[in-house]
């Protein structure tokens, strides 16, 4: 596939865990890929192009109104626009609902809700003006269900999942899906950092997960790529778990066990 004719994605979060390997799996697919991070992208971005790939890091706040904007305009001069979007950053809060604080909130809030929205807004112009594109957002199990001490969390999620569904409905008409993957607990350093504060153990989330173990990036970064995807070309508005059957299974651990090989 000539550099011309590839499509152009745009993954937030993209300097480590699930981000990276989504970006890898698209450049894989054929895209030229255009990555955000408030980390450093460097090491990410010569990944990628050492491999034969063309890709571009973008540092900012996808908070940050003036960088989206800025990025948005930087895509669309450098690679022609995007095609896809993949809404990936995100920050975890563990804390009980009595100790958070509004600033606490307003955060989590402002990188998992506002900033897929503001980057929906800016890189969905380019797709509405094309007629086409795919946006898939990064929600959660816990945008489905429900988990002790993350009430921003949760509630950033379930927002997510909201504004995947309001826009899929705005939008799909027009060309552009939008859909969400909801995963269950990846082992990657956000998982890391979570674990590392006491809150659980390995054997709490394998214990309930009925394909009993965690998910590999690679399993949640393969369902955004086919959701981004032309193979996927009527699926619009969705919210799809991804979580090893997490939100199937309303049995209880000693069950589960049995029925493990």
């Amino acid at each position: 596939m000539s550099t011309a004719a590839k499509r152009v994605a745009v993954v937030t979060g993209a300097a480590q865990g699930l981000g990276r390997v989504t970006a890898r799996m698209l450049a894989e697919a054929g895209h030229n890929l255009a990555l955000l991070d408030q980390q450093p992208l460097d090491a990410v971005v010569h990944e990628l192009q050492h491999a034969g790939h063309r890709a571009i890091g973008l540092s900012g706040d996808v908070a940050d109104e003036a960088f989206v904007i800025a990025a948005a305009a930087r895509v669309r001069e450098n690679l022609d626009g995007a095609d896809v979007l993949v809404n990936n950053a995100g920050i975890s809060q563990i804390i009980r609902a009595e100790d958070l604080t509004a600033a606490q909130w307003r955060r989590v809030m402002d990188v998992n809700l506002l900033g897929p929205f503001l980057l929906c807004r800016e890189f969905g112009k380019q797709m509405l003006q094309r007629g086409r594109g795919s946006i898939v957002n990064v929600a959660s199990v816990a945008g489905l269900r429900a988990v002790a001490h993350r009430s921003a969390y949760n509630t950033s999620k379930h927002g997510l999942i909201g504004l995947t569904r309001t826009l899929a409905a705005e939008w799909g008409g027009r060309g552009v899906r939008v859909n969400a993957v909801c995963p269950g607990w990846i082992k990657t350093e956000m998982d890391d950092a979570d674990q590392g504060s006491g809150n659980y153990t390995d054997a709490d989330i394998i214990d309930r997960v009925p394909m009993a173990r965690f998910a590999k990036p690679e399993d949640i970064a393969a369902a955004i790529v086919f959701l981004a995807d032309a193979r996927s070309g009527f699926i619009n508005g969705v919210s799809l778990p991804v979580d090893g059957g997490w939100t199937a299974d309303i049995g209880w651990e000693s069950l589960r066990r049995k029925t493990r090989a």
